[in-house]
């Protein structure tokens, strides 16, 4: 295949505009989103390329899932914009107690193919109400599927996969990726939901991690081969379904496992898999499976204390070593 080096916003604009060439039932709804393309460009051409079909609302969090829902049970394929991932608080009704639950309550005669997205993620000193990772709350609840992609060819392949679902899909894009660069196939491709890929491959400790922490893992094993530790990495990519047995291969392998992610470390992700991996892949570790994740306060304003409740690279170094006893 043949690649160019675009970034995750252009990629998103691009899988947008050619899902909604191929499907007419695919819009966009949300809040500001043809006067700026979008607050991190991610939806540029899209609104003078497809009139009508990128609809701006209310700042009503409510009302913007619920049009969505009640469009995706009438036979269309929204994608909910919803500005920032704080803001799905104000919509939790719509999206864990109706969203999630109608494909089962009628027992499969609905079919519910809405995309809810939304930027996620600190470091960018936007404070408390602007930088969560709250994937864990949808994880959590039955009936939606969780995306959390890293680079830009993951983006575009995702973003596909999820608009040709027909469940609900949580779809979360790091704040600190938009601009990230990566290689990204011109032709036609998708990436299948659950399906998670190997970003280094390592022989002496593997770390499990999504989202912008993916980055952070990779510097991180640069660092740690230069004391001769070789780790290998995995980015899920989708935390629901998740591949456990991308993991368990991997940990068959290098018999020491770290799970890493932004998100507050208690309750976390991070839990699950070290849960997973401690019940199925036991006689395969040297040492238990451990976590990394921020510290459980409100993410702070200020840089400096933001760094300091964040998950940064010596953190993941440290941690590789505490597995490894090194």
């Amino acid at each position: 295949m043949t690649d160019r080096i675009i970034s995750c916003s252009d990629a998103l604009a691009e899988a947008l505009a050619e899902e909604m060439a191929r499907d007419e039932t695919i819009f966009i709804i949300g809040e500001d989103l043809t006067a700026h393309d979008g607050i991190f460009g991610q939806f540029k051409g899209l609104h003078a390329g497809f009139p009508g079909r990128v609809i701006d609302t209310p700042i009503s969090e409510t009302c913007i899932v619920g049009a969505g829902v009640g469009a995706a049970l009438t036979g269309m394929r929204p994608l909910v914009d919803l500005h920032f991932a704080d803001f799905f608080t104000t919509a939790m009704d719509e999206i864990a107690n109706q969203t999630a639950k109608i494909r089962y309550m009628f027992g499969g005669q609905a079919k519910i193919p809405v995309v809810i997205w939304a930027p996620d993620g600190g470091g960018l000193s936007a404070a408390a109400h602007h930088s969560q990772s709250l994937e864990n709350w949808f994880i959590h609840t039955p009936g939606l599927k969780v995306v959390v992609p890293s680079e830009p060819a993951d983006v575009k392949g995702l973003i596909k996969a999820a608009l040709r679902d027909d469940d609900p899909v949580i779809f979360f894009q790091h704040k600190k990726l938009f601009a990230q660069t990566g290689p990204v196939p011109e032709e036609e491709y998708l990436i299948p939901l659950g399906k998670g890929d190997i970003k280094r491959q390592g022989t002496d400790i593997t770390m499990i991690t999504y989202s912008r922490m993916t980055y952070f893992c990779l510097e991180a094993a640069e660092q740690l081969g230069k004391e001769g530790i070789d780790a290998e990495i995995i980015d899920l990519r989708t935390l629901k379904p998740f591949d456990f047995n991308l993991i368990a291969t991997s940990i068959q392998k290098t018999f020491h496992a770290l799970v890493v992610h932004e998100a507050c470390l208690t309750g976390g992700f991070g839990a699950e898999i070290a849960a997973r991996i401690g019940e199925e892949l036991f006689d395969y570790l040297d040492a238990p499976a451990m976590r990394i994740g921020a510290k459980d306060v409100p993410i702070p304003f200020s840089p400096v204390l933001e760094n300091y409740v964040l998950p940064q690279v010596e953190d993941i170094v440290e941690g590789a070593k505490r597995v490894l006893n090194r």
